[in-house]
């Protein structure tokens, strides 16, 4: 993985990640295929609406179908048939959000599976097992996500295992990387070649470190100071968005942003409220990832240049104009309003599908006029209109 800046305005940053498959242009917003599929979508119709990166999730998949069968069916990207990059979350979220069926251990958690109850171990070692065997181009480092709220002691012992389990989820992945170097550097002699870059034909999976620390600034401090002693490929703050006040999330932000490598992918986990986005691409964070666009799609909330729209209101009833008028997503280009809310009243499939289509699109081409914003020095005066489109007020 290569990352290089474009440009600069202010904290703000546009740049791009190059991956093998693909080069993922940032900030980027990375639509969530959980189980291998982001809800109600093929995944050419999420290249044609402008997704370079989809998010899967490695707990998920190892439970169902299981990340040895996908490897033996040629890996995630064939097996769900996406070629551009994947990013893997390690699982350690999902771990911790079934706090009632799991014990944390200093080796990793045991968990009992949601779906039918069976036991289950992770440690940093498996978690990288599973997202090398699944072959996804980014794979995150195994930790424990601090809960909210959290006294002071336990976020410490929180910060000092995510520690402990990043760095061997490095030597893990580097380990990894040695037996590569000897196989392909063995090969080539074999075959009488001179030695090339062992790694040039290999897919070598790049790593992220996860800061955690709750809410407390010294924590956080901390703990990226230490996962980058270790090294890693890219760096996340995790533990937001988990329940917090939205002002105590933007100071966390706003303090560890600038802290953070200035050569490497700055990832905000698991936020995609576009107001939280805004606060967190002025201060120059990279990547985000989060279910809003297509959870809200299938609940009937649309996103729009208008602000969010229920389109189960009775008002939309007779409504014949599309969605959003200045949206050029094939839902709105082809179908009405009063269409739309027939179709999630009458609980039919369609529906599930035009409205996902049009809010992956609508947030992928925030996106995209987001970098444009930046890239023209106007990242100031959009992020103050689309505040008071979507609170009313600048923040």
């Amino acid at each position: 993985m290569r990352f290089y800046i474009k440009h600069i305005d202010n904290k703000s940053r546009t740049g791009a990640i190059e991956t093998a498959r693909g080069v993922v242009n940032t900030p980027a917003f990375m639509p969530v295929g959980t189980q291998g599929t982001v809800k109600a979508m093929f995944p050419e119709e999420l290249k044609e609406i402008g997704a370079e990166i989809i998010l899967s999730n490695t707990y998920h998949l190892y439970l169902r179908p299981g990340h040895e069968i996908i490897h033996q069916l040629g890996g995630l990207h064939k097996f769900i048939n996406w070629s551009g990059p994947i990013l893997t979350d390690s699982g350690g979220f999902q771990v911790y959000s079934l706090s009632s069926l799991r014990r944390i251990r200093e080796d990793g958690v045991e968990f009992r599976s949601h779906i039918d109850g069976s036991l289950h171990f992770i440690g940093p070692e498996k978690a990288m097992e599973i997202q090398a065997m699944l072959g996804s181009d980014i794979a995150m480092a195994f930790d424990e996500c601090t809960p909210y709220p959290a006294e002071y002691e336990y976020a410490v012992k929180s910060l000092e295992l995510t520690t402990k389990w990043a760095g061997r989820c490095k030597e893990y992945c580097e380990s990894v990387k040695r037996r590569i170097a000897e196989t392909e550097i063995k090969r080539y002699e074999d075959s009488g070649n001179s030695p090339i870059h062992p790694f040039t034909h290999s897919p070598i999976q790049s790593l992220f470190g996860i800061i955690q620390g709750g809410m407390y600034k010294d924590l956080r401090k901390r703990s990226l100071e230490e996962l980058m002693e270790i090294g890693f490929d890219g760096y996340a703050a995790g533990g937001l968005s988990v329940g917090e006040p939205k002002e105590e999330m933007y100071e966390i932000i706003e303090f560890i942003a600038p802290l953070m490598p200035e050569d490497r992918p700055r990832y905000l986990m698991g936020v995609g409220d576009l107001v939280d986005v805004l606060v967190a691409v002025e201060n120059g964070f990279d990547m985000f990832d989060c279910v809003m666009p297509t959870r809200n799609a299938r609940n009937g909330t649309l996103f729009t240049s208008r602000g969010r729209i229920s389109i189960k209101r009775t008002e939309f009833k007779a409504d014949p104009d599309p969605l959003d008028p200045d949206c050029n997503c094939y839902t709105c280009r082809n179908y009405s309003k009063a269409y739309l809310r027939h179709l999630f009243l009458s609980k039919e499939i369609l529906s599930m599908r035009l409205n996902t289509i049009h809010n992956l699109y609508f947030y992928l081409d925030f996106f995209r006029k987001m970098r444009e914003a930046i890239d023209n020095r106007t990242f100031k005066q959009f992020k103050k209109y689309w505040e008071e489109v979507w609170t009313g007020h600048p923040r």
